[in-house]
This record gives C-alpha cells, sequence and structure tokens, in this order.
C-alpha cells in the first residue's frame, strides 16, 4: 500500500483547482487531511475518496486482506411497540459494543404497528452481523420474558 501524501498546491494541480478551493473543502470537512505546522497533506485514499476513485485492490490494502461487507434484513412478526423498542434497543446496543470500531456495523430498525412487524437492517463485516444474527435468535427462540417485558420484574 503507498503512502502517498499530497500539499495542497499538488491537489488544487491534479484536480485543475484553485489551492483556495481545496482548502475550503478541508475546513468544510470534504477532504480530510492532516495538518503539520502550518501546512496540510492530503493522504492518497483521501484525495481518491474525494474524487470517487475506487479502493485500490486487494494487492495494495494492508495485509492483501479483502473487505467482505454482509447486509442482512431480518422481519420479525407479531411484535408490539413495546417489545420492538426493547429489542432495538438490545440490538443496538449489541452492534455499538465490542466490534472493530474501523469496521462499525450499521443497523436501522423499523416497527410498523399496524402490521405488528418489526424490520432490522443490519451492514457490516460478516462476521459481526453473523453474532448480531445469533443474538436476535436467540433473544427470539429463548425463554427470557424480553419480548414480554418481564426481563425487568425478575
Amino acid at each position: 500500500m503507498t503512502n502517498e501524501m499530497y500539499s495542497v498546491e499538488q491537489v488544487a494541480e491534479r484536480l485543475g483547482l484553485h489551492v483556495r478551493t481545496v482548502r475550503g473543502y478541508i475546513r468544510g470537512g470534504r477532504l480530510r487531511a492532516v495538518r503539520i505546522g502550518k501546512q496540510y497533506r492530503i493522504a492518497r485514499a483521501d484525495l481518491d475518496a474525494l474524487t470517487g476513485r475506487p479502493p485500490p485492490p486487494a494487492a495494495e490494502r494492508p495485509g492483501g486482506a479483502v473487505l467482505v461487507e454482509a447486509s442482512s434484513i431480518v422481519q420479525i412478526d407479531g411484535v408490539d411497540r413495546a417489545a420492538a423498542d426493547r429489542l432495538a434497543t438490545l440490538v443496538l446496543a449489541a452492534a455499538n459494543t465490542g466490534h472493530d470500531p474501523a469496521r462499525p456495523l450499521r443497523v436501522q430498525t423499523v416497527h410498523d404497528e399496524e402490521r405488528n412487524r418489526m424490520k432490522i437492517v443490519v451492514l457490516g463485516g460478516a462476521a459481526a452481523t453473523a453474532e448480531l444474527l445469533h443474538l436476535v435468535e436467540a433473544v427470539l427462540d429463548g425463554d427470557n420474558g424480553l419480548l414480554a417485558g418481564e426481563a425487568g420484574d425478575a
């Protein structure tokens, strides 16, 4: 993997922009940069992200690792609003703890009150997604009372 770093002037020249425009992108958060002294340095990966270039091939990634991302949609029928709220809290807490911070799980939950149906959408690494789905399965198949609202009463 290359660790190329560019100055603001080099980035402006490569993109055909004015130096002030590039500095505005940096200040506005559109372009990531590192400030060293009074100058900014922009990594090649950050410049590629701004221009929409695809990520480097696996051979250029650290360790040559292939990135794998799983997407899952779980539909659960027969769930009232209170149970959906409890399950959503559990799932979101599990997604936000114990995983690689560089590759977080992204989770969205939706409850349809008319149909008593809940959907959980999970995006992230395959192993972390599998762990989360095992947790959901354990909660739904278990006799823990979480969905019936009994867990807090014990």
